[in-house]
């Protein structure tokens, strides 16, 4: 991972919290660097997460088999900082897959070396606090909308909110993400395009 790349991850800090320059040293030095290729497996589901990462540059999904399908339950792409939660905190065998859908750039701590961010951070907390709070915000915003709206709306809200992931996500992966077959996610696909060109003229 390059100096941007750890600016990024240092700004995505500071955010949320201050920090001085020692507390940053000694993040930095325990947060190490890992590449990923597309398609490689990060976790896969019945070994235990031991890494809290941040991404960089990259995109990767979690995803779960069920019925024999593999079904994609959300995406994380740049600036952005994940893990298995609840096997990286129980150390418990995971329930899911993370996978890079294209090449990655990542950051990674153990959970150990986490433990030390906790005692020498004082704000570290209220960090992950943070990102937490982000997460569950964003969860339950997907469980909302898979209640109450159809694959199209969620395809338009995604176009309007991410419109540089949707470009990065193969068809097939967005398709199960959305809970639809990749020729239905096709149509989807055309209808708002044909929408969208009528608006123009």
């Amino acid at each position: 991972m390059g100096n941007m790349d750890k600016l990024a991850f240092k700004n995505y800090i500071t955010q949320k919290v201050p920090l001085t320059d020692s507390e940053w040293q000694l993040i930095d030095g325990l947060f190490k660097p890992k590449q990923l290729k597309g398609s490689e497996l990060l976790l896969k589901e019945g070994a235990v997460c031991n890494h809290l990462y941040y991404v960089g540059t990259g995109l990767l999904r979690f995803f779960v088999w069920k019925d024999g399908t593999d079904r994609t339950k959300f995406f994380t792409f740049d600036n952005y900082l994940f893990t298995s939660q609840r096997s990286f905190s129980t150390r418990e065998p995971a329930t899911e897959n993370i996978q890079a859908v294209a090449d990655c750039s990542l950051l990674q701590i153990t959970h150990a070396d986490l433990q030390t961010l906790y005692e020498k951070v004082p704000n570290w907390r209220k960090f992950i606090q943070a990102v937490i709070q982000e997460v569950s915000h964003f969860t339950e915003e997907i469980l909302t909308e898979l209640q109450t709206e159809t694959a199209e709306s969620r395809y338009r809200k995604m176009l309007t909110a991410e419109p540089e992931m949707i470009q990065r996500i193969p068809l097939k992966y967005l398709a199960s993400y959305l809970g639809i077959a990749p020729q239905s996610l096709s149509r989807i696909r055309k209808n708002v395009r044909k929408g969208s060109r009528n608006e123009h003229t």
